[in-house]
This record gives structure tokens, C-alpha cells and sequence, in this order.
């Protein structure tokens, strides 16, 4: 029995880069050697065990061979005698495909290590075809991976898996799922420019997809096309975005302009409600949680807007209008996904070529408004209507006004040089 640390463990080290999770794999052993020694067996396709005192996991080496469509169409045969590099061979790309006995020693038989130092994503077989989920985790590794190519060969493979049809077999979670890692990567924008560029973004994500035929005015998008728009806007997520929930609804705040009727282009007015459609059938279609999907609507209809009143010149906005819209984001009862939308709103702001730096003024103007809006004691108002012997029923119409007076007295205040800090950013 030999036991080797394969996979991201070997891959991060090499890398220099902080090593999070270690996954086995043990040569010449048996299931029954396996829970001899104390190891609970916990794999269903295949024999993979945890550990008895780290519960690390350790599967015992093995070959597959393809029987069927998709990724569940697999036969797996583990056996004492498949050796390491059999094992490997079964792996996506070289730089996963590596292993380190227990003296620290690297055993690469694929050139996992050459094709790190190059840079470069890279299949380990023609295997790699047999497999769709592999397409979506080349997506996501040059997603984490910013400075990494991938192979014309290994493009070539996923395109071949995408006209093939193979795409279709992956059930909505499992592409959710990598989609989604994918988004909180460090380079999210490089997920959508592979899939795009393999031609699973018109598979996943038509609704996305479709925005790369759309032209942008100049003058208020100078990258001039609404997926560059996208991609920059994602881009700009890694940095302001900390959530799943805001770095999906930076990825689909714009889906109304690939609806604009032809009439009105170049303008793309009213995108914001017809946004709503596309984005809907997308979480459907992916199975999206419901806490992305709530976000990625209240930034589809009100972005526009949030934009508009923060950067208004001519006059304050009317205290009336942003107590409405505060309303439309249930502010009171969630503050948090208020903050969020604001986060995907500055990446909004940002993904646009030239104003990658400058400040988002309209954020401190939003927090400023909202700390007012909250600053209303609905305690004590309740209790000044019982104590005065007012309509009960008209509460709700005395906390709207209480709430627009103060936001007018915000407004009407000099700008403050911080931002509120009684409201969450």
C-alpha cells in the first residue's frame, strides 16, 4: 500500500500558493485493507474513505472507462493492481494530475509542472472530451487562474464536447455549481469569455450570451458593446462584490437591452423592466438560489434609477422618490441586501472603459439616505399614536411621512466628508 497526495494540494504548492484542502490516493490497497486500518468508507460510484483522525479524503487508485452520455455515464474499476499513473491519467488537466509521495517527492508524468510554469491549461487526454463538467472546470480554473492560457488543443476539446451535445447532460445544479465558483474566483470576467469562447455561454446562459450583439452609445459606454460591458462590470465585482448573490447580479443587471425593440436603438430605454423576463427564465433554468436570484432583480429593475438619483446636478432628488425606492428594496426588514445592491451598483458604475478609479459618489449619497430612512424610531411613533389615541390603521401613512422627513433634512444637509457609518456597507 503507497499513498499519495494528488490533485490542487500538489498544484497550490508548487504554486506558492496557500494549500486549503488535501485529497489521497492509495496504491495496492484494498477496501477491506482500507477499513482494516479504520478508514470509513464513504464514496458511492467509487471506494473513497476518511481518514480516522484528519477525515481527509483517500480514494483508492483507479480507471474509468465511458459507457454512456454525459458525466454519470461512467464505469470505474478500482483494484490493487491500476497504478498511480493509470490514476492520473483519468485527470482533467496536467496541472491537476500530479503527485507527491511522503518524501516530498513530485511524481508528474503528464508535464503538469512544465505547463504551470508556462502558464497554461492544458488536458491531460482526449478522455477530457468524454466528460462535460470538465469544460465548466477549465472555465473556472482560468477564472482563478488569471494569467493562465488555455491550450488550442484542450479549446478545441470543449467545443467538440458543446456541438456534440454532451453539454446537455449536465443536470442544472452541477452547472450551477461550478458557474457559481467560477463567479467568486479572483478573475470572475475570464469564466464568461471561456465559456463564450467555446460556445457554452449560448447553452448555459443564452440570456448573457445575447448581450454581446449588443451595441452601446459611445458616450455613455465607450467599450461599445454590452457583453464587454459585462465583462468589465464583473471585473470590476472581484473588487466591490464580495457576494455570490452580487457578483451574479453584476452578470445580469443588464439583460433588458438585449430585449430593446429595434425602434429605439441606439437608446436602451425601459431596459431595466424588460430585464426582468430573461432573468427569471435563467434562474429557472439553473436552479439559481433564491438569495441571488431576489438581488439580481432588485439590480435588473432599479440600478437605472440608483444611478440617476445618487448623481442628480439639478436639484435634489425628491425625498418622496428615494423613500420609494428605499421601500421597493424592503430596507427596513433587510438593510443587507440594500448594501449589496449597492456594491453591484458600483460595479455597474465601474465597468465601464475609464472609470475603473474614480469615487462612486452616488454610494455615500445612497448611505447617507438610507441611515436617515432608519433613523425613524417606529417604537415611539407607534407609541405616540396609542398615547394620542390616532387611526392605528393609518400607522403605516404616519412612518412614510416620518421617514420622507427625514430624508429631506438629509438632503437638505451640507454632504457629509464620511460616509454614515450607522449603515451596514
Amino acid at each position: 500500500m503507497k499513498i499519495y497526495c494528488v490533485g490542487g494540494a500538489v498544484r497550490d504548492r508548487l504554486l506558492g500558493r496557500a494549500v486549503a484542502d488535501r485529497d489521497y490516493v492509495v496504491v495496492g490497497a484494498t477496501p477491506e485493507a482500507m477499513r482494516a486500518r479504520g478508514f470509513k468508507p464513504v464514496g458511492r460510484d467509487f471506494p473513497v474513505f476518511l481518514h480516522p483522525e484528519t477525515h481527509e479524503e483517500y480514494a483508492l487508485a483507479r480507471t474509468e472507462r465511458k459507457h454512456g452520455r454525459g458525466y454519470h455515464g461512467f464505469v470505474f474499476h478500482a483494484a490493487p493492481e491500476v497504478t498511480l499513473e493509470e490514476d492520473l491519467a483519468r485527470r482533467d488537466l496536467t496541472i491537476n494530475a500530479m503527485a507527491e509521495d511522503g518524501e516530498g517527492t513530485v511524481i508528474d508524468p503528464y508535464g503538469g509542472r512544465a505547463d504551470l510554469e508556462a502558464r497554461v491549461l492544458r488536458h491531460v487526454s482526449p478522455a477530457f472530451a468524454e466528460d462535460p463538467v470538465r469544460l465548466l472546470r477549465v472555465a473556472r480554473f482560468a477564472a482563478r487562474f488569471g494569467d493562465f492560457s488555455i491550450a488550442a488543443d484542450t479549446l478545441a476539446l470543449m467545443r467538440e464536447l458543446v456541438v456534440s451535445g454532451e453539454m446537455e447532460c449536465v443536470t442544472p445544479e452541477r452547472a450551477w455549481r461550478e458557474i457559481a465558483r467560477g463567479l467568486m474566483e479572483a478573475y470572475p470576467e475570464r469564466l464568461i469569455e471561456t465559456l463564450r469562447e467555446c460556445g457554452a455561454l449560448a447553452r448555459l446562459m443564452p440570456e448573457v450570451d445575447a448581450l454581446f450583439g449588443v451595441p452601446e452609445r459611445r458616450d455613455y459606454h465607450p467599450e461599445g458593446n454590452g457583453g464587454r460591458h459585462v465583462l468589465l462590470t464583473l471585473k470590476a465585482a472581484a473588487r466591490c462584490c464580495p457576494t455570490l448573490a452580487a457578483r451574479f447580479s453584476a452578470l445580469t443587471h443588464d439583460l433588458g437591452k438585449a430585449e430593446t425593440p429595434e425602434e429605439i436603438l441606439p437608446r436602451r430605454y425601459g431596459h431595466e423592466a424588460r430585464g426582468d423576463m430573461p432573468l427569471l427564465a435563467l434562474c429557472e433554468r439553473l436552479k439559481v438560489p433564491n438569495e441571488c436570484r431576489d438581488l439580481a432583480r432588485l439590480a435588473v429593475r432599479l440600478h437605472g434609477k440608483i444611478h440617476a438619483l445618487g448623481e442628480a446636478r439639478d436639484g435634489a432628488p425628491r425625498a418622496s422618490t428615494i423613500v420609494k425606492t428605499l421601500e421597493a428594496c424592503d430596507l427596513r426588514r433587510r438593510p443587507g441586501l440594500f448594501a449589496e445592491l449597492l456594491t453591484v451598483c458600483e460595479a455597474d458604475f465601474r465597468g465601464r472603459a475609464g472609470r475603473e478609479n474614480p469615487p462612486w459618489q452616488p454610494g455615500i449619497f445612497w448611505r447617507r439616505m438610507a441611515a436617515a430612512y432608519l433613523s425613524v424610531p417606529e417604537r415611539a411613533l407607534v407609541a405616540e399614536v396609542q398615547r394620542k389615541g390616532k387611526d392605528r390603521k393609518k400607522i403605516p401613512e404616519y412612518l412614510r411621512a416620518a421617514r420622507i422627513r427625514a430624508v429631506r433634512s438629509a438632503l437638505a444637509a451640507p454632504p457629509e466628508a464620511e460616509e454614515p457609518q450607522s449603515f451596514p456597507r
